[in-house]
């Protein structure tokens, strides 16, 4: 099995990096420009390789092109047999071929995986084919260090109606049981009590926030998971990382700069806009 580390970037020059495996947004609020933000912004070195194309801005996606699975594979082991990796994420990964890859790759690099399960864009375009979801949950979540389900996701991981705390619960567990080592189930909206449910196979927590009244939450579950990578690739532990990038996504939220006139973007660089 190979390796990340060795004379690589990081050794030479103690720089963080980490990979986001992902689609590109057109509107630059999800996907991997949201991530590549989210790396910098949190003093990251960001690595890219591109799964699919969208067009797409605040309202709606107009069209999507996936890439061919053997071109992703290059770019994944283009930047990782150079530069390396010390944490990666996925995004956007629509097909099972493509699915069935990153995996691949993944296992043959042994490098540390936040895998964000994106199904839905925020304007209710479908970003995963109903036949990957199998190979999701069979393939890639057995490799996954953090997986961050929002509810409807988590309700198709796990064929449950989440409704209740106790039922998020319940749905962590479930999805721990496909193999991912720590689950964040995002309670979103639904939940009369805003609140994301923690689960790393032992005990549960509870991560909550500040309720932001704002439809600017665009790239909100991208950026979210991409601040896990970033705070796990400076060699926080999971629980820490997972907190602080519950802070950092909610202050993006608070200071959103209001583009767009759909689901705009967040504020990724909030900490130069105080």
């Amino acid at each position: 099995m190979m390796s990340t580390s060795g004379n690589t970037l990081h050794d030479r020059v103690g720089i963080a990096r980490a990979l986001t495996i992902a689609g590109s947004d057109s509107g630059a609020g999800a996907g991997i420009q949201a991530d590549l933000k989210t790396f910098a912004a949190l003093g990251v070195y960001g690595l890219s390789a591109l799964t699919a194309i969208t067009a797409q801005n605040t309202r709606e996606v107009r069209a999507a092109l996936d890439l061919p699975p053997e071109l992703i594979e290059a770019q994944i082991d283009a930047v990782l047999e150079d530069i390396g990796a010390d944490a990666a994420k996925t995004g956007m990964l629509s097909s099972p071929a493509i699915i069935e890859v990153v995996a691949r790759c993944v296992s043959r690099w042994n490098v540390r995986l936040v895998v964000d399960p994106v199904m839905v864009a925020k304007s209710g375009d479908p970003l995963l084919q109903p036949a990957a979801v199998t190979t999701l949950a069979t393939v890639l979540l057995p490799l996954a260090e953090v997986v961050t389900p929002n509810l409807y996701e988590a309700e198709v991981l796990t064929g449950q109606r989440i409704e209740t705390l106790d039922d998020m619960r319940a749905a962590a567990q479930a999805i721990h049981a496909l193999g991912p080592r720590h689950v964040v189930v995002k309670g979103g909206h639904r939940i009369a009590d805003p609140v994301d449910v923690y689960f790393d196979g032992e005990r549960f927590a509870e991560l909550r926030a500040d309720y932001i009244q704002t439809r600017h939450t665009h790239g909100t579950g991208c950026t979210f998971s991409a601040a896990i990578a970033a705070f796990m690739a400076r060699g926080l532990g999971v629980d820490a990382a997972i907190t602080r990038a519950k802070n950092y996504v909610t202050e993006a939220i608070r200071h959103a700069p209001g583009l767009g006139s759909g689901h705009g973007p967040v504020g990724h660089f909030w900490q130069w806009q105080q």
